[in-house]
């Protein structure tokens, strides 16, 4: 309430305060109900995010703090789940910092946990906690060019890596998990949605978009599959999923880890940078960080800007899919970036 004072805010903004601090009381105390499957002693359990999945810090009298995560229902099988944990393990084992999951007492990674106030069954899964500061935050307050350079050089030097070991990962049996490919980004039914039913389009806008992606399907169909570009990716390797500790960089959030292309990876990565006036330095930082651990021709490298219009377009979707999560403001810069970068690339319809 920092900011107001009772008589400013409406009888319906008090009412809606009233029933978010209910709710997030109750969502701690499920935390705490939760933890008894763990042998965890807590000390303290504070809720960090409530969005499609519920995630809080868990403080304990052994000093390692935990991530206590409640999984969106709906979003992936038990079997994928346990594919994010499997993958996790072994870029960890490559000397890659990922999630380090913890065991529940009855040695399970996912346990069921009824939450009568959102009426919903969701896996819980506990991981530990790792301290440092987002690189996102540190470029926030970044203005010089051959600092953000570096920032991103350094991203792009992570992504190859990940793909340098799961392009060489034998995926063990039973390995379930949801793929970005041309189907899943731009075919009938799509991952995220059908992001060219968005509400808030209009017309021209709409038919510019389905142009461009029945363009995009027949050119993803064509670059197709070979594990030099496509491969398990993070698929959300932002700057605000690594945390950072010194020179030690640790990625966070595989929640949308999947099969994909790498350029997908990168495009990811410089996406939210497109209207910053350093995105160019940025762009050509994140290929020169890549190219120090793996190889990119120049044909992959000309196929950024349709993976960048690619992560639009899919969000998009997204947004649509979810409407509780309140990120329409976010829908007129997807759109124009979207139609924009369309007729760039594939011209008008």
């Amino acid at each position: 309430m920092a900011g107001h004072s009772i008589d400013t805010i409406s009888e319906d903004g008090l009412r809606k305060l009233a029933d978010e601090r209910h709710i997030e009381e109750a969502l701690l105390a499920s935390a705490a109900r939760a933890l008894d499957d763990w042998e965890i002693n807590a000390t303290e359990i504070s809720l960090v995010s409530h969005s499609e999945n519920i995630v809080f810090r868990v403080d304990s009298d052994s000093r390692q703090p935990f991530v206590l995560r409640f999984h969106r229902p709906g979003y992936h099988t038990l079997p994928e789940l346990h594919g994010e944990f499997q993958w996790t393990a072994a870029l960890n084992r490559s000397g890659i910092g990922a999630p380090v999951p913890r065991l529940s007492k009855d040695k399970r990674f996912f346990v069921p946990l009824n939450l009568p106030e959102l009426s919903q069954t969701r896996f819980v899964s506990l991981v530990e906690w790792v301290e440092g500061t987002p690189m996102a935050t540190l470029i926030e307050r970044e203005t010089e060019p051959s600092r953000l350079a570096a920032y991103f050089h350094k991203v792009g030097s992570l992504a190859a890596r990940i793909h340098n070991q799961a392009a060489a990962w034998q995926v063990p049996p039973g390995f379930e998990r949801h793929a970005f490919d041309a189907d899943g980004l731009m075919g009938s039914q799509p991952f995220w949605g059908p992001f060219w039913q968005q509400s808030n389009l209009t017309p021209a806008e709409r038919d510019q978009i389905v142009y461009a992606r029945n363009r995009i399907y027949s050119l993803l169909t064509d670059y197709g599959q070979d594990r030099r570009t496509y491969s398990l990716i993070h698929a959300d390797l932002h700057p605000g999923n690594l945390i950072t500790t010194g020179e030690t960089v640790h990625i966070i959030d595989f929640d949308d880890s999947g099969f994909g292309w790498h350029l997908y990876e990168l495009a990811v990565a410089i996406s939210y940078y497109q209207d910053t006036p350093h995105f160019e330095v940025i762009r050509k930082a994140i290929i020169a960080g890549y190219l120090t651990e793996r190889t990119l021709s120049q044909s992959d490298i000309q196929l950024l800007p349709v993976f960048i219009l690619v992560r639009s377009m899919v969000s998009l979707g997204w947004i649509e899919q979810r409407p509780e999560l309140d990120s329409s403001h976010k829908i007129p810069t997807l759109i124009r970036r979207s139609c924009e970068q369309s007729r760039a690339l594939f011209g008008e319809v």
